[in-house]
């Protein structure tokens, strides 16, 4: 994972300068080198141009002495007007013809002779002067003639200023390598400023978000990004960390799911084991119940025989007694198991507590115990299966009746909707870890023999049958306490 985060990041970051080098970098290099080579070409013709005119300008200084000596039939002076031309510029040769072509006077290195080239001709014929590239002595050339006139103003010959050719491209080839080590820097400063213009403005940021994304794909889900950088990047690290809430919240649904598949697939394991468990105690109480009677009804009869001894006594005692213990269970598995078939009609809470306490007083007096009732003078109806609440309430009563030390309280309590009963001991309480698995079936407390672990969900199965929920906690003081939630009439239903 780290080896593909390396490679995407070197891919990434020359990947975006790969881009600016070729649409930023490379077409302002191209453009400036263009304009470079337009203006060297335009120097070149300009700088041609005032070696030519310097040439021309010498030419005339010296072509009025030059005219007036050959006038006067002055070598002497026209030798020395020649001389003179090395004096005011950089001149290689200069020299006189007469109009046919022929030298008469020359000072440094000129052409010998121009009668068999056309620029007398041409320059007889226009009166202007005229240019030329020739070799002479081995060397490369430029020359510039001029017309000389007489005092008539007829042409009388011609004078040639010559230098060499290669002062034209001397200059040039210093401003063309000048001009090109501009260049040269210039693409330098433009590279350097594109690449670190880049790193500072983008490319850090972009390794940033890198790392941010490398926490990510290391495992770490709950790591965000920082918005920070670029409006660009900004809104890459949003649209991750968007992406990353958008996996968290999948995730926790997913495990929402789950969860509630795993209770759904218990629910149903339970409730595939409540019928099988359903169908066993309709056997057992179909196959039990008519010998349980037989056997309770013969022993009653013997107790009622005159014949027998106390402790014979006793023991028909104890057979009757184990006998309603087998009957109580067989009867707790058909309350739990069979289909609850509630037949909801009006009640009034107060005459629906009232029978229960009332079933449960000789249970209470014979165990010395002392119950306690505190509910109000009047409570608003309730619609519920009489049968039903009376079996839960007095499930409740038993278990506290069980638990307690002395007192057992029951407290009755309505708001706008519901019913709260409270069922309280004073008993040693229960662990706090044993009071969320309490409501599971046949999951008890007390030691073998002495309960099924049905009787609270019994009484949890009626309270979700009235639309309620039954809670168990501890006590403060000690004790438990048990809180029976059943929902009151509506306006409409009370009628």
């Amino acid at each position: 994972m780290n080896t593909d985060s390396s490679l995407l990041k070197r891919l990434a970051g020359n990947g975006l300068q790969r881009s600016l080098l070729l649409f930023v970098v490379l077409p302002i290099v191209l453009l400036t080198a263009l304009g470079i080579r337009f203006g060297l070409g335009q120097a070149s013709q300009f700088q041609e141009q005032r070696l030519k005119n310097d040439l021309e300008l010498i030419g005339r200084a010296i072509s009025l002495p030059v005219g007036n000596a050959l006038n006067k039939g002055d070598m002497h002076a026209v030798e020395l007007a020649l001389g003179s031309v090395f004096v005011l510029g950089e001149v290689y040769g200069a020299s006189v013809f007469d109009s046919a072509g022929n030298r008469i006077a020359s000072a440094g290195i000129t052409e010998s002779d121009l009668s068999d080239t056309t620029i007398p001709d041409r320059i007889r014929r226009t009166g202007e002067g005229q240019e030329a590239f020739s070799r002479v002595a081995g060397r490369h050339l430029f020359s510039h003639f001029l017309p000389l006139f007489d005092t008539a103003g007829q042409i009388q010959g011609l004078i040639q200023i010559t230098r060499r050719a290669s002062d034209f491209g001397h200059a040039f080839r210093q401003l063309a390598i000048i001009a090109w080590l501009v260049w040269g820097l210039f693409s330098l400063v433009i590279l350097a400023g594109v690449l670190l213009g880049h790193w500072g403005g983008v490319g850090r940021h972009v390794d940033r978000l890198l790392q941010h994304m490398q926490r990510v794909a290391a495992g770490d889900l709950s790591h965000r990004a920082a918005l920070d950088g670029p409006a660009e990047v900004a809104s890459l690290a949003a649209g991750l960390n968007r992406m990353l809430d958008a996996i968290a919240e999948a995730n926790r649904e997913l495990d929402a799911h789950r969860r509630a598949e795993t209770q759904l697939l218990a629910r149903i394991k339970d409730n595939e084991k409540m019928v099988a468990i359903g169908s066993m105690a309709r056997g057992i109480a179909h196959e039990l119940g008519a010998p349980l009677s037989v056997i309770d009804g013969r022993a009653r009869r013997l107790q009622r025989c005159d014949a027998l001894d106390e402790q014979q006594l006793r023991q028909l005692e104890g057979i009757r007694a184990q006998v309603g213990r087998l009957t109580r269970t067989v009867n707790q598995l058909l309350d739990y198991c069979r289909p609850a078939a509630v037949h909801p009609r009006l009640l009034t809470p107060a005459a629906l507590i009232s029978t229960a306490t009332e079933a449960m007083r000789p249970e209470l007096e014979a165990a010395g115990r002392r119950l306690q009732l505190d509910m109000p003078a009047e409570l608003p109806a309730m619609k519920g299966d009489a049968g039903r609440l009376e079996l839960a309430l007095l499930n409740l009563l038993r278990n506290a009746l069980q638990a307690s030390r002395s007192t057992v309280i029951t407290h009755i309590s309505a708001d706008t909707e519901h019913l709260h009963i409270r069922i309280l001991d004073d008993g040693p309480g229960l662990p706090d870890a044993e009071l969320a698995t309490l409501l599971e079936p046949f999951f008890t407390t007390k030691s073998p023999g002495e309960g099924t672990g049905l009787g609270l969900a019994i009484v949890q199965a009626v309270a979700e049958e009235h639309g309620g929920h039954l809670n168990l906690s501890n006590r403060a003081e000690g004790g438990c306490e048990a809180h029976l939630q059943l929902r009151l009439a509506r306006t409409g239903e009370a009628k």
